[in-house]
């Protein structure tokens, strides 16, 4: 009986081994930049003008649905594949993509927010649970991001601007897909060229989105054109 168990035992130790060495991880980090300077929150950084400011005080966005392509056509989609991403905080600020080992890939999918089946599916847990303060309601579903801060051309309260991206029904549905070739690379860094959504952003009169609306649609297009590979 004993020798049965440490032949089951010995077993499940090669089993182990081999499913390590058949994997192999590729590394997704995610940095903000704002004209070529590292986002440093509560940091000021000039605007387009010598006068005017902005501060961040929040950039948090869902990543999902990951998948990586060989001549574009898919080779790899994670399972279960939803990530909050917090770049206030360098431990939420990658993603580890476990893969099979023999995987070969030149370009990298994903979506930038949640789809609409896991937002009907109502409030989950993990990196979904509404805790993570990412949640309206069961009529708008989740925030795909968030962009908060401070800038002295917004007229509001503390000089304070919120853009909350989010809504998955039409006319209102504001996920986008992000397509990069990667070259087959296991250490992946996306920089988040954040002046190029406050160009199209006249902070003076436009600083508070909060629900749903054409928009914010129009925000989270502009959003996705910030996600580029550091050169």
């Amino acid at each position: 009986m004993r020798k049965k168990s440490l032949i089951l035992i010995l077993f499940i130790i090669l089993k182990c081994q081999v499913q390590a060495q058949n994997n192999n991880t590729v590394n997704i980090h995610f940095s903000g930049l704002f004209n070529g300077s590292k986002i440093i929150f509560n940091d000021y950084y000039a605007l387009f003008s010598k006068t005017d400011s902005i501060q961040f005080t929040s950039i948090k966005f869902y990543i999902s649905n990951l998948e990586l392509l060989k001549n574009t056509r898919s080779v790899y989609t994670e399972p279960n594949s939803f990530h909050l991403i917090d770049l206030c905080f360098d431990s939420t600020s990658f993603i580890s993509l476990p893969i099979p080992e023999n995987i070969s890939y030149d370009e990298l999918k994903f979506h930038i927010g949640i789809d609409s089946l896991t937002n009907v599916s109502g409030a989950m847990g993990g990196d979904l649970d509404p805790t993570k303060g990412m949640y309206w309601t069961w009529q708008n579903g989740y925030i795909n991001a968030k962009i908060e801060g401070k800038s002295n051309l917004c007229k509001t309260r503390h000089n304070e601007f919120e853009f909350h991206i989010g809504g998955y029904t039409y006319p209102f549905n504001s996920l986008q897909t992000k397509r990069l070739l990667v070259k087959n690379k296991n250490d992946i860094n996306l920089i988040l060229e954040m002046e190029k959504l406050f160009q199209e952003i006249n902070l003076s009169t436009q600083n508070k989105l909060m629900s749903p609306s054409s928009e914010v649609v129009k925000l989270a297009i502009l959003f996705s054109t910030t996600f580029t590979l550091a050169k």
